[in-house]
């Protein structure tokens, strides 16, 4: 297989460590936990609560398209210019600068303000939601009001290759799998395989895991690093975990952590080895392997395997042209 080689220059793997720049992620967790929110408010329900998240893109994180009323709206947090951008169907815009101190509680008022003034008027449950021991309203949080723009730009860089990297690993499966996407709730970049058939039920979860957790899955991702649990990491997990699941011989410098039931691959390990993206692209064949082996999931229906041959662009114009439907004379 050919070997991916994505930014092997000086830098192109920054250093990211948590207590480097934690104030500024826990602010930037919560800024984007309101705008989260205000996509879950709106959004047409999905399965597995995929209508919540948010998605890399060229600049930084989007929601994509918002419905509202006949149309629709855009937020994007914008990691290089670093704006909060809302953009509508009408060709409106408004910034909020991310530059500018601003509390977690001044940015809730500030996005609901620039929404309004857009004409777009919607509430939320202001409680953060998957932060530990914080359950302090976005509205009323004073606490979190750091944002410094270093650390965010090397976050979005690794967010960057992250996103790459799951989509390659993506293109090895034809079974029911989610986009890769960013869940504000957990700060995760993530993308999850399915079994294809229904787990177990979980009589005791919360409504929000009964339905992420309906189906067998194992997922994979990355994590900037939990405070006091893990630094920056890959991670990759199966639920519900098959037998010996947990003993499964992945290669180091990935190891099970039986707290968060994850195999965790550290990003600042990794970020030094010769090829990155092609260490982590084996981590998460590993474990996938691990899970579908021990789950006896149909790998031979929900696998697809590389093409070994290039098709050249010409190629797939030409099959493009001829397989496009008649458009109707003028």
């Amino acid at each position: 297989m050919a070997r991916l080689d994505w930014g092997r220059a000086a830098g192109a793997w920054p250093a990211l460590r948590f207590a480097d720049w934690k104030p500024t992620l826990e602010t930037l967790h919560r800024y984007t936990q309101v705008v989260g929110k205000i996509r879950l408010a709106l959004a047409p329900p999905l399965n597995h609560w995929w209508h919540v998240t948010m998605y890399v893109c060229p600049l930084g994180l989007t929601t994509s398209a918002i419905p509202y009323g006949e149309g629709s709206f855009e937020i994007l947090f914008d990691l290089i210019d670093h704006d909060l951008v809302v953009t509508t169907s009408e060709g409106r815009q408004k910034n909020l600068p991310l530059l500018v101190p601003r509390s977690v509680a001044d940015f809730y008022e500030d996005t609901m303000a620039l929404l309004h003034a857009l004409g777009i008027d919607v509430h939320i449950w202001p409680t953060p939601v998957e932060i530990p021991k914080d359950a302090l309203p976005l509205d009323a949080d004073e606490l979190h009001a750091t944002y410094e723009p270093e650390p965010v730009g090397r976050f979005f860089r690794v967010l960057g290759h992250a996103d790459r990297i799951l989509k390659t690993f993506a293109s090895r499966f034809q079974g029911k799998q989610s986009p890769v996407h960013f869940f504000w709730g957990g700060f995760d970049l993530a993308s999850t395989r399915f079994s294809g058939r229904r787990a177990p039920p979980r009589p005791e979860a919360d409504k929000i895991t009964r339905e992420g957790y309906s189906h067998e899955v194992a997922s994979f991702g990355f994590w900037p690093g939990w405070d006091g649990i893990t630094d920056a990491a890959f991670y990759s997990y199966a639920a519900p975990e098959p037998p010996g699941f947990d003993r499964a011989a992945i290669p180091a410098p990935a190891r099970y952590d039986r707290t968060l039931k994850n195999f965790l691959l550290p990003y600042e390990e990794i970020r030094a080895s010769d090829h990155p993206p092609d260490a982590i692209l084996g981590f998460y064949e590993a474990v996938y392997e691990a899970a579908a082996t021990l789950g006896g999931w149909d790998r031979a229906e929900l696998e697809r395997r590389p093409v070994p041959v290039a098709v050249p662009d010409a190629d797939l114009s030409k099959g493009a042209q001829e397989h496009r439907p008649e458009q109707p004379s003028p």
